[in-house]
């Protein structure tokens, strides 16, 4: 290998943790999402093991990045943005729509249709999220609201609220997301309240 190839693979171990920590998941929790046992992850980011591509797919798969975003590879001049869909196992899809790690990331979900009266499991996180519907209907649980966004609406609300999203029972919706981490807001308001 040359000197270039092992700088790039060096560099790989502290940006596993960087990743890791800036999307707030812990080792164990990593290793249930990869296979990958807690000591070898703890090794290949303390720089003392250098990864090998069945441990990078499965980590690339679970940060949403490319392998070549994930090992920092050398731009190539292709702006495009790999859009692969990311499916569930619920018949949902989600579309990354933007590749840096950290800092808000930008996402497309397809969500199929629901039951209005399924009992949501809500969950909280850090961070921020704004979610704009470009078709169907997106049923948005947020504490102690019930909400039912139309395509066109948009929703800016604190992660660390309970939430939960969903379609209705009127069939698929379609949605953008944009996520930010804590004290990180999607976009800057302009209007001023008057009352």
């Amino acid at each position: 290998m040359n000197e270039s190839t092992d700088h790039t693979l060096d560099a790989v171990g502290p940006r596993l943790k960087r990743l890791r920590q800036r999307r707030d998941i812990t080792l164990n929790d990593l290793a249930e999402a990869t296979g990958i046992s807690i000591s070898t992850l703890s090794r290949l980011e303390a720089g003392l093991r250098r990864p090998t591509l069945e441990q990078l797919l499965p980590l690339a798969r679970v940060y949403g990045v490319t392998l070549d975003e994930l090992v920092d590879a050398p731009p190539t001049g292709d702006p495009r943005i790999n859009m692969r869909p990311l499916p569930s196992r619920d018949g949902s899809v989600i579309v990354p729509l933007s590749r840096r790690p950290g800092g808000i990331q930008a996402y497309k979900f397809i969500l199929p249709a629901g039951r209005d009266d399924a009992e949501p499991a809500l969950r909280t996180h850090e961070g921020y999220d704004w979610a704009f519907v470009l078709s169907g209907r997106l049923r948005l649980v947020l504490g102690e609201r019930d909400l039912i966004l139309e395509p066109g609406e948009a929703a800016e609300f604190d992660t660390r609220t309970p939430h939960w999203f969903g379609a209705t029972s009127s069939g698929p919706v379609e949605f953008l997301s944009l996520v930010g981490k804590q004290g990180e807001r999607a976009h800057v308001r302009t209007a001023v309240d008057q009352h």
